[in-house]
């Protein structure tokens, strides 16, 4: 007699499926040390986490970092002989000196000269190691976005963060150990915090300020049912991964599973702003229920290092790509929009993590890609400032960083690096070093060959190390 097969529900056709296979590896269960847990450093670390403040598009060093009297004694003048060859890309046009927008002025402790741009982050300046002799390799952005985070101006490779989060690990395995905040697509977009060829696991995860900072965080299914659910997909995999044991991408895959319910168990309290005092928002220029300003991303920044996140990066970048420090072809008075959005909440955050007894454990880097030139991009009297890797400067502060000096000095207009010059691969050999982590000895096998994020190049500024 023919018999009607039973109907199961959903719930008991997968409860009968997991006893079928057996033991499982739950969602929580960590899958392989190699890829999340913390991992020992090559030497003793002087920082546990780091927070990057990408200003994207390229502020003006010399009106903001990088003071240069001679660009006022000769403002709209030419440029002159001596230094038209040395201007890559010289047309036969003149080149006139333009004159900072903003007065200089020092820090009262350490004297550091800091542009009326930055009011806040000049009172902060002694607790940071001042780099005016940055140097890049490309002069447009995508290739410069590129290589500032990943170390390379051509492929796609690994950035700063994956390479970190592989080197080091995470804290706490519920939460990725690379965290981007971005409010809008930067240049090169995901790229700049891709892991590439490294395992998946340490890519970055990107949060979007606003009222949904992470999609779809909110379970699909009933908590129990997905409990279920997300075991029968790792206990399936699990059989798989054993006749695949080397398939980094099944367990790159099979991780961010157990960190995306790690994300949809602790990141809304993490992220959640209105668990802050009064007093934090006001310190930060924040307002209750702001959830897009800078300060809000940097009241971030600070949540996720405090819940065991290793390394994350705020991307200063409103609008689309040409909403940014850019001052291409632009008059570069729209820096003053971008500082005021930038300069209290920076100001707040060193302050923020100092009286939490976080500043050092905490690496700050404050970066963009590339400087701006000395003199008039479209000729005399206008307001533009061109391109220029050749010269810039940048910031560090926090744990392992000898606090209110200054490292390198470029020329009298900033045109270029006179004394101490650091390059990206530097600056990123001296980051790693921090961390604990030796820039020659961090590789991973790919294709044949082992990899690095400073390639074969790089030299630790030991100068700025406490």
């Amino acid at each position: 007699m023919f018999r009607q097969p039973q109907q199961l529900s959903r719930r008991e056709a997968i409860g009968t499926a997991l006893a079928g296979l057996g033991t499982a590896a739950l969602p929580g269960t960590l899958l392989s040390a190699n890829e999340s847990v913390t991992r020992p450093a090559h030497h003793a670390p002087k920082a546990k986490h780091v927070i990057v403040l990408y200003m994207s598009g390229g502020y003006s060093h010399v009106d903001t970092f990088d003071p240069k009297p001679r660009l006022i004694r000769d403002h709209d003048l030419p440029i002159g002989t001596e230094l038209r060859a040395a201007v890559s890309g010289q047309p036969k046009a003149d080149r006139f000196l333009k004159a900072p927008l903003w007065n200089f002025r020092p820090n009262r402790h350490c004297g550091t000269e800091v542009s009326d741009l930055f009011p806040h982050l000049r009172e902060v300046m002694h607790e940071a190691a001042l780099i005016r002799s940055m140097h890049a390799d490309h002069r447009d952005h995508g290739e410069a976005t590129l290589q500032l985070h990943t170390g390379s101006t051509g492929a796609a490779m690994p950035s700063l963060g994956a390479w970190l989060s592989y080197g080091l690990g995470t804290f706490n395995e519920n939460l990725p150990a690379h965290v981007v905040i971005s409010e809008h697509r930067p240049y090169n977009g995901p790229q700049i915090w891709d892991a590439n060829f490294l395992p998946g696991v340490h890519s970055g995860v990107r949060i979007h300020p606003g009222d949904e900072p992470l999609p779809n965080l909110k379970p699909a299914s009933p908590l129990p049912l997905q409990e279920l659910e997300l075991s029968l997909m790792q206990a399936l995999n699990q059989q798989h991964l054993k006749r695949r044991s080397r398939d980094s991408q099944l367990i790159g895959r099979m991780n961010s599973f157990r960190t995306a319910k790690g994300l949809q168990d602790l990141a809304p309290q993490v992220l959640d702003l209105s668990r802050e005092s009064k007093a934090t928002l006001d310190m930060y220029g924040s307002q209750p229920g702001d959830r897009t300003s800078y300060a809000a991303q940097c009241l971030m920044a600070r949540r996720l290092i405090e819940n065991g996140v290793r390394f994350v990066e705020i991307i200063d970048a409103v609008g689309a790509c040409k909403d940014n420090w850019d001052a291409a072809h632009r008059d570069v008075g729209t820096h003053a929009k971008y500082a005021k959005r930038v300069d209290q909440p920076i100001a707040a955050l060193i302050r923020d993590l100092k009286q939490r007894g976080l500043f050092d454990d905490t690496l700050l880097v404050f970066c963009t890609e590339f400087g701006r030139s000395p003199w008039a991009q479209d000729g005399k009297g206008t307001k533009s400032r061109t391109h220029h890797p050749s010269a810039f400067s940048c910031w560090l502060a926090g744990g392992g960083i000898r606090a209110g000096i200054v490292h390198g000095s470029t020329d009298d207009i900033g045109n270029h690096v006179e004394e101490d010059a650091v390059h990206i691969h530097d600056f990123h050999a001296t980051i790693l070093h921090v961390m604990g982590l030796d820039h020659e000895r961090l590789t991973y096998r790919h294709a044949g060959r082992d990899f690095r994020l400073t390639d074969v190049h790089g030299n630790v500024v030991h100068d700025i190390i406490a």
